[in-house]
């Protein structure tokens, strides 16, 4: 079921835009009331779904990420007010879209794998939204905005009630400038017994979400945040020594797991490098160095691709690291923009390190 599944999708994955105007157009042709679901504008929503397709698709053999994964996908989700004939909507308008864009290759046999893997996550999620009793949002107000760097803001909010996330998680954040517009962000601190959560947002190219936080946010705000996702985090029982690997604010999550660890009495030796295109991109270095001053086992290494930094390597993360020598002894966290991360695990794959031992999520862009 895995092949038939990962063939045919590598096989419309070209036509993802159009696949994905389709399967919208079944959706609300099928459930109109899900409509209302999803922002007024659907371009950037669209490619939220092939990523997770992607995603998807590339764990269905391994079934106990995946099952982690889709199960935080189904709690999170209680935040739409999703409904079970949601779901079966979303299963008739994927299937739909398949069958169109594959034609001929569309066979009884694929279409079993297709709607078995689609009745595997849906039970999942059902199952999962259904057993959690916590609040489905959490409503935070800004409390301080300011500007760490020409597109870089660092906001901090309190919750009114605890929020409970792990220390690397991430949380999707929905703010009163874009309504209905969810994004997922990584809270750049761990838990604060007041209640405050500080976020580092990079305004991207065309960011209708990341843009109003960095340029539009104003104290008083409330923000509306979900459950706590994720994969990365660390447990003060763990010995093995650490490669942490942020580039740009993708450095928040391991941000957060080094305030954790700075409270531990003993901690394994921990190795961070820290990338951006441009010195001024490395917003949170002096942080760092201040943190790895007080905190012997942290090593911190800048890297930037242009212009130079003492101390720091010059190129790529993905280079810089693979040139540091072997890591195959350590853990490997990695965050930043999917295309980092795909080429920092490449890097690290090739140098010998098992897949197992690397971690990272998914959904880290705007």
């Amino acid at each position: 079921m895995a092949e038939l599944i990962r063939e045919s999708f590598a096989s419309v994955e070209a036509k993802a835009d159009e696949l994905s105007q389709y399967f919208y157009g079944v959706l609300f042709s099928v459930s109109p009331d899900a409509r209302a679901l999803f922002p007024i504008n659907m371009a950037t929503q669209r490619n939220r779904l092939l990523r997770a397709l992607v995603y998807v698709v590339q764990m269905v053999d391994r079934p106990d990420e995946l099952t982690t994964f889709l199960c935080q996908l189904g709690r999170d989700h209680r935040k739409f007010d999703v409904l079970g004939r949601h779901y079966d909507a979303v299963g008739v308008a994927l299937i739909a879209a398949l069958k169109r864009f594959l034609k001929d290759d569309w066979t009884p046999e694929l279409e079993d794998a297709w709607v078995t893997a689609y009745g595997i996550i849906a039970k999942s999620m059902r199952e999962a939204a259904g057993k959690e009793v916590g609040p489905a949002w959490w409503k935070a107000t800004v409390v301080e905005h300011r500007r760490a760097a020409r597109d870089v803001a660092v906001i901090k909010v309190r919750t009114e009630q605890p929020l409970p996330y792990r220390a690397g998680g991430y949380v999707s954040v929905e703010v009163p400038q874009r309504p209905r517009m969810w994004r997922y962000f990584s809270p750049a601190n761990a838990p604060h017994d007041d209640g405050t959560m500080e976020f580092h947002v990079h305004a991207v190219r065309g960011g209708w979400v990341s843009r109003a936080i960095v340029h539009h946010t104003r104290v008083g705000d409330v923000w509306r945040l979900g459950p706590s996702l994720g994969a990365l985090s660390v447990h003060h029982t763990e010995s093995r020594p650490l490669l942490m690997i942020g580039g740009g604010t993708g450095v928040a999550p391991l941000l957060a797991i080094l305030d954790e660890m700075s409270r531990w009495k003993h901690n394994p030796p921990v190795h961070l490098f820290f990338g951006g295109r441009k010195p001024e991109d490395l917003y949170a270095l002096d942080d760092l160095r201040g943190l790895a001053v007080m905190c012997p086992w942290l090593t911190v290494t800048p890297v930037t691709e242009e212009g130079t930094i003492a101390g720091g390597d010059r190129g790529t993360l993905s280079a810089a690291v693979a040139q540091r020598g072997g890591w195959k002894d350590r853990d490997v966290f990695v965050a930043g923009s999917p295309s980092m991360i795909r080429a920092t695990i490449a890097k690290l794959l090739a140098g010998g390190t098992d897949l197992a031992r690397i971690k990272y999520d998914p959904f880290t862009l705007d």
